[in-house]
């Protein structure tokens, strides 16, 4: 009777056993499973946005190359303004053809529609495109002798500090709005700032030009 006993309690003994480690390993499997899809998901996501960068970056590189062409041949194809303002936009390089069409049309005397292609330039980013854009709307202003307007557009930009610009662009046109307004001292300040900060750049050469023709004609 007890040895019948001590059998029953060591095949029940079994079957639970085995009963936890059935249950253990599917609990595993449950989980290593979800791990797995995890992991899949993720590399999906991952190829996907790869993908879709190289993707676009393909399409913005085939703009860019668009818009340049155009350009080029703006002068000689008039017609090109029209597909022109067709691929401007709020994309990084579709951003460009608003510049360009703003310069060509400040090169032609035309500073109205120079000033209404520069506005449609969004705030954000503020890269290169967009300080660029801010350059040719002082320019504008400078131009049509509006110098006040021109002054408080650089002042702005030199307190940005922006990265994607030089700032010895900055300073030297700003200087040359206090040079035409007949500011003379603060034009030689600050051309010589100019000289002295950014000796090596074209800037710095044409500053050093300006401080020796405002010198003798002081």
């Amino acid at each position: 009777m007890k040895r019948r006993l001590r059998k029953k309690l060591k095949e029940d003994e079994l079957v639970t056993t085995v009963n936890k480690v059935f249950h253990f390993i599917q609990e595993r499997t449950k989980k290593f499973m979800v791990l797995v899809i995890g992991i899949l998901f993720i590399v999906i996501i991952f190829a996907g946005t790869k993908f879709i960068k190289a993707k676009n970056k393909k399409n913005e590189s085939r703009l860019l190359t668009q818009i340049i062409n155009l350009h080029s041949d703006l002068n000689n194809k008039p017609e090109n303004l029209a597909r022109l303002e067709e691929l401007a936009g709020d994309g990084k390089f579709s951003r460009l053809a608003y510049v360009l069409l703003a310069t060509y049309w400040m090169e032609n005397g035309d500073s109205d529609k120079a000033s209404s292609f520069v506005e449609k330039i969004p705030e954000d980013p503020k890269d290169f495109f967009y300080y660029q854009a801010k350059n040719l709307l002082a320019q504008i202003h400078f131009k049509s002798k509006n110098y006040d307007k021109s002054l408080e557009i650089y002042k702005k930009m030199e307190e940005e500090s922006p990265k994607d610009y030089s700032l010895d662009v900055i300073l030297f046109h700003r200087a040359e709005v206090y040079e035409e307004k007949g500011e003379i001292e603060q034009a030689l300040a600050l051309y010589r700032r100019v000289q002295d900060e950014f000796p090596q750049t074209f800037y710095g050469y044409e500053a050093s030009q300006k401080i020796g023709k405002l010198e003798i004609e002081k």
